[in-house]
């Protein structure tokens, strides 16, 4: 009878949009979800250990190209959205959403401790009659496994006492055609009730949900997408090699392949994969894989080849240097064109710029990066050494300075006429050719 009261009045809650929510982790998936879930009718308490992310967003400033700071505004003022790195404030919650990293260790294994704190966080606030749901990306069993036993540490039962489930978020930064209340989401519950209650607020938040028997199945869901993508951008990278070599143009392959109607999605290559999903979720399941003896030889050999890809346009660059210029990469200077990890963001988490700087520079290189959306380099565990580099100017005059511009990103607001200039080009990205730039000193990689 407990579990049905409980049950019954956060529905109620929910259905109302009487429920508070609070939004642990406000970054690129924290912060537009809890800016739409407020503009749905909830009040929303975000909470983040990050101080100046609490100062900027109850300023109604935003830090994020995805989330306007004109929508932050009318949510601030009315106080429909707060947030506090007090996380004792969680007690005030019906709903809470976890939306906290999920990077790997030094030596690729999933670093869950992010959500572990986070966990424990809310452990101790944990009252009857809560749903927590786990958003960040995890290898299937986590939310069971990893998040469960530990809220279960306050002797309150799952499924009676409070409710457990798992959406995976599915942002795309830089997406102009898709926002957090457009993208379906996939959403699952321990237990009907707990099912039915994480459909009924997602329902609440977005336009469509699409319900699945599990959180390990709604787990699996959005590791098979990345993973998904990952093996194809890993076989188009592996194409580009090779037609390379035959002195064929993957790009004009992919685009006359993806004529055909029926039977193939177009993928296309790059310097290596970046973001914080594609790179890293594929590890997560060959990791768990490992504890079930099974292999995963697709998933590994796709990831070969995408961390080989940076060491490709570097080879590609040394060729180019050597044979149109008579320079060796230790002296050259060298501009890398955007550092972001796709087109039209700031986000640089595992960009391969960064491993194509980290290269060129143990070779003797001197490098400099523009990009327009990255004015400074933030903090990065892998390459702590950048923290702190500034985007230097670029134009037709500074361009001249270098021996090779590298075109990492391929953001649109780059003025690429000015790659004229540019003594070598090698383009990562096409950029130059989809912009109808024909230019004599471009070489692709």
């Amino acid at each position: 009878m407990l579990a049905l009261a409980e049950f019954t009045k956060l529905k109620q809650l929910i259905e109302s949009r009487k429920a508070t929510i609070g939004v642990c982790g406000l970054g690129y998936v924290g912060l537009p979800l809890a800016v739409a879930t407020s503009q749905a009718g909830f009040k929303v308490l975000g909470f983040d250990i990050d101080e100046s992310k609490m100062i900027q967003v109850n300023m109604g400033q935003s830090y994020l190209g995805s989330v306007s700071s004109d929508a932050l505004v009318p949510l601030v003022k009315t106080k429909r959205l707060r947030v506090t790195n007090n996380f004792k404030k969680l007690a005030a919650c019906d709903v809470i959403i976890i939306c906290v990293p999920t990077p790997l260790t030094v030596n690729r294994e999933p670093d869950l401790s992010y959500v572990q704190r986070t966990a424990k966080a809310i452990a101790g606030c944990l009252r009857l009659g809560q749903l927590v749901v786990l958003e960040s990306t995890s290898y299937p069993g986590t939310t069971s496994h990893v998040v469960k036993p530990i809220l279960l540490q306050t002797g309150l039962i799952a499924g009676q006492d409070f409710f457990l489930g798992f959406s995976p978020e599915r942002e795309d930064p830089g997406n102009i055609d898709f926002a957090t209340a457009t993208i379906p989401k996939i959403v699952a519950g321990e237990g009907a009730e707990a099912g039915e209650l994480t459909a009924l607020f997602y329902k609440s938040v977005v336009d469509r949900v699409v319900v699945v028997s599990s959180n390990e199945t709604a787990e699996a869901v959005k590791i098979t997408e990345n993973v998904f993508r990952a093996v194809n951008i890993a076989l188009v990278n592996e194409l580009k090699v090779i037609f390379a070599a035959m002195d064929i143009d993957i790009w004009e392959v992919i685009e006359a392949a993806k004529t055909k109607p029926f039977g193939f999605m177009p993928f296309y290559p790059g310097p290596g994969l970046g973001g914080h999903c594609i790179p890293i979720d594929p590890f997560y399941l060959a990791w768990k894989a490992r504890e079930f003896g099974v292999p995963t030889r697709f998933i590994e050999l796709a990831g070969e080849i995408n961390t080989a890809m940076p060491h490709y346009v570097i080879n590609r660059l040394v060729e180019t240097l050597d044979g149109r210029c008579a320079k060796t990469l230790s002296a050259a200077r060298i501009l890398i064109l955007g550092v972001a990890y796709k087109k039209n963001v700031s986000d640089i988490r595992e960009s391969p710029a960064l491993k194509l700087m980290e290269l060129l520079e143990k070779r003797g290189a001197k490098v400099d990066f523009h990009d327009p959306h990255v004015d400074e380099m933030p903090k990065t565990r892998e390459h702590p050494d950048f923290t702190g580099r500034r985007s230097v100017p670029f134009g037709s005059r500074s361009i001249r300075a270098y021996d090779a511009v590298v075109v990492v990103t391929d953001h649109d607001c780059i003025e690429y006429q000015y790659l004229e200039k540019a003594k070598i080009v090698v383009d990562t990205r096409n950029a130059c050719a989809k912009r109808g730039l024909s230019l004599a000193n471009v070489v692709k990689a």
